[in-house]
């Protein structure tokens, strides 16, 4: 098992990276709530990032195993980079509208400015705040080490 995981390792240090990011969230998710929440499972948004874990594992693996010169790992750099950014701002203000509208949508329903329409709440847990961002790529670090370290 550990010769095969040690060919695949960049693949299987961000799947077990996500994995545990998942495991992780949906297990804040039943402390905080004290209920079970077996769909934070498969969720985007909340703590820790799973995507933010995922890419640092994939960084962190090719840092440890090609070097920090090869050009795999500025790529991998510059995708996480990206990621990052993404999980933090553009899918947190997606996040954030889709709050707003919630809150405003079924108003206006009750109100006289619109005429009745099919309403969906729109999912409002799609991005992360920069702490569940950096405790993402710090889970993904931490397993992606182990395994590159525990690995050789």
């Amino acid at each position: 098992m550990a010769h095969y995981l040690d060919v695949h390792i960049f693949v299987a240090a961000p799947l077990i990276a996500w994995a545990v990011s998942q495991l992780l969230k949906t297990l804040f998710y039943l402390l905080s709530e004290k209920q079970v929440n077996v769909a934070r499972l498969f969720d985007t948004g909340g703590m820790p990032s799973s995507h933010c874990a995922a890419v640092m594992a994939l960084v962190t693996v090719l840092a440890y195993r090609t070097g920090m010169t090869n050009p795999l790992f500025a790529t991998a750099l510059l995708f996480g980079a990206i990621v990052v950014y993404d999980a933090t701002n553009l899918r947190r203000a997606a996040g954030d509208q889709a709050q707003l509208l919630n809150r405003i949508i079924p108003d206006l329903l009750r109100g006289k400015f619109v005429k009745q329409f099919d309403y969906k709440s729109l999912r409002e847990m799609l991005g992360h705040s920069w702490l569940e961002a950096l405790v993402g790529c710090g889970v993904g670090f931490v397993i992606a080490f182990w395994m590159a370290v525990g690995l050789r």
